[in-house]
């Protein structure tokens, strides 16, 4: 009796798994500090999102490209100085694009240096594949970290400013829910969000129980 080999994922499955299957916010509930401190409007989102993916593609093409030299014993201390050295061009790009939005950031531009999505990213996956399925995989990852962080930033500054990218959109008659661009309008809108995704995946997963 001749044994199957397991079906390796495609490259489009390594790609959707960071947007669905293993979100790193909705799933894998990895980078909270910056999800719930930065996504009180949509620009912040988007620019820690960028940000992020950025740090994470070249991290893990790096990690990969090397992962055949560096050392067990200090892989991981290789892996962080790393992603420090992206986190600084990343840090000095955003001040010199603007100072308001690197301030409104604060500290969580430098905290991607410890952010588990990359690290763990850099750890599970690029030091043991190609560099073609890292970059995949980070860009997965990074696209699914930014969908979260704009599915939180919408609903906040929506509700809290009545404003989308600073523009108005419920008129002025609308009463700006003060509560969402405070931290416990993040909690609140992630545990919506978190409810509403995980109610999606237990409903997908149960129709394929049942086709199967």
């Amino acid at each position: 009796m001749t044994q199957t080999k397991p079906k390796r994922p495609s490259d489009m499955d390594t790609f959707l798994r960071g947007l669905w299957e293993e979100n790193p916010v909705f799933v894998m509930l990895l980078g909270m500090c910056p999800t719930l401190a930065v996504t009180n409007t949509v620009m912040n989102c988007l620019a820690m999102g960028l940000a992020a993916s950025f740090v994470l593609i070249s991290s893990s093409t790096l990690v990969s490209l090397l992962r055949n030299f560096i050392p067990k014993e200090v892989r991981i201390a290789t892996f962080i100085v790393i992603i420090a050295t992206f986190v600084t061009i990343v840090d000095y790009a955003i001040q010199a694009i603007s100072l308001e939005l690197y301030a409104s950031l604060g500290a969580f531009i430098q905290l991607i240096v410890v952010n588990c999505i990359i690290l763990g990213r850099a750890e599970a996956f690029a030091s043991k594949n190609s560099v073609r399925k890292s970059i995949i995989d980070a860009v997965g990852m990074g696209i699914g970290f930014t969908f979260a962080l704009l599915c939180l930033g919408v609903v906040r500054e929506l509700l809290g400013s009545g404003t989308l990218l600073g523009f108005p959109v419920l008129g002025t008659r609308f009463e700006p829910w003060s509560i969402m661009i405070l931290p416990p309008g993040g909690f609140f809108v992630l545990g919506t969000w978190l409810l509403l995704f995980n109610w999606m995946r237990r409903r997908s997963a149960r129709k394929a129980a049942e086709q199967a």
